[in-house]
């Protein structure tokens, strides 16, 4: 053992560096693995549990959709030759690119790999999100290919720069950290330069309808809970009491109204439901919409489509609280637009 990977806002995993180049990851609830240099010797009497990541890991297929920045961000885009989403359905330009130009293929989402490709591919990783969990037999089954699955939890992060720090654990997996530790203090100081402003007091709900007409807003407790408050503002569901676990909360309209009738702000996700682009599209969610004082104040805003998979900039997200909340220039904000 040499030194513990130096985490500042990650809580989702650790990394203990050996001598010799090794790095044990530790994901809790996921499983450990072992990421082995080039050329080095094999461990012995290796923990059953601990699945062993040779490096170079240059043939992966990549399910989990909020790491693809992050390898973006780290110019590894050439490990990953596989994903589970179509060109289509990427915001990242170079990932667009690299699919277009057959670098990366569409190997079938999370829940129907194509096991075929995988195998003539070489695969020797594949990153899923947590959604694989729903379908334990996918698993199982790239598993007994020889193929070790990795379970990326980031979106379980409470703190957003938590998020963001996971490009630390590719940098190890890839022998990228002293790229992946630059580009996170880069990010750190977005947010480190709110630290001391002080709380507006001015309430943000953020939210999106779902396809069974529920309200579905964050977690208090949840990474984007906590930017609104990092940027000036209150969650308006900060009280929300909920033991799921789960990051988004799904609550009825006579509850959303209840206590977002008087948010300063109302936010639509658009990364999840894209549906919404005027005033008149939410009023056609819910008339109710039209009593609500942000919608009277005309401070009704939305998302870009492309927040969800921006891992790598979620700091900003911060940043566009504070100018929303202080009147700033909307030109300058990243990932919100004004409904009109």
């Amino acid at each position: 053992f040499d030194h513990s990977y130096p985490l500042d806002y990650a809580a989702q995993f650790s990394a203990d560096c050996y001598e010799g180049g090794y790095v044990m990851i530790d994901i809790p609830d996921a499983g450990r693995f072992l990421v082995v240099p080039e050329g080095a010797a094999e461990v012995d009497d290796l923990p059953e549990d601990v699945v062993l990541l040779r490096q170079p890991l240059d043939h992966i297929y990549l399910a989990a959709t909020s790491a693809m920045a992050l390898f973006n961000a780290i110019d590894s885009l050439d490990n990953i030759t596989m994903t589970g989403t179509q060109a289509s359905g990427w915001y990242i330009e170079n990932a667009v690119k690299a699919m277009d130009d057959g670098k990366i293929k569409f190997a079938g989402k999370y829940s129907e790999p194509d096991y075929e490709m995988l195998v003539d591919e070489d695969c020797d990783l594949a990153i899923e999100s947590t959604m694989i969990l729903h379908t334990p037999k996918v698993q199982e089954m790239i598993e007994m290919l020889d193929i070790p699955v990795f379970i990326d939890r980031s979106s379980y992060e409470s703190q957003p720069l938590g998020r963001t720090e996971w490009i630390k654990l590719y940098g190890a997996m890839l022998d990228k950290e002293e790229e992946a530790a630059d580009f996170f203090a880069n990010q750190a100081s977005i947010v480190e330069n709110l630290k001391d402003f002080q709380n507006t007091e001015k309430t943000v709900a953020f939210f999106y309808i779902n396809t069974s007409g529920a309200a579905v807003v964050r977690n208090p407790e949840d990474y984007i809970s906590n930017m609104i408050e990092l940027g000036g503002a209150r969650n308006a569901f900060r009280d929300l009491q909920d033991d799921s676990g789960k990051t988004s909360v799904p609550i009825t309209m006579e509850q959303f109204y209840d206590t977002a009738e008087d948010a300063d702000y109302l936010i639509y996700n658009a990364s999840i439901d894209s549906t919404v682009k005027t005033l008149d599209d939410l009023l056609a969610k819910d008339s109710m919409f039209a009593d609500y004082k942000a919608v009277k104040e005309g401070n009704v805003w939305t998302t870009e489509k492309s927040m969800y998979q921006a891992t790598d900039k979620i700091a900003q997200f911060t940043n566009d609280i504070n100018l929303l909340v202080t009147g700033g220039d909307p030109d300058q904000m990243v990932f919100l637009r004004k409904l009109s």
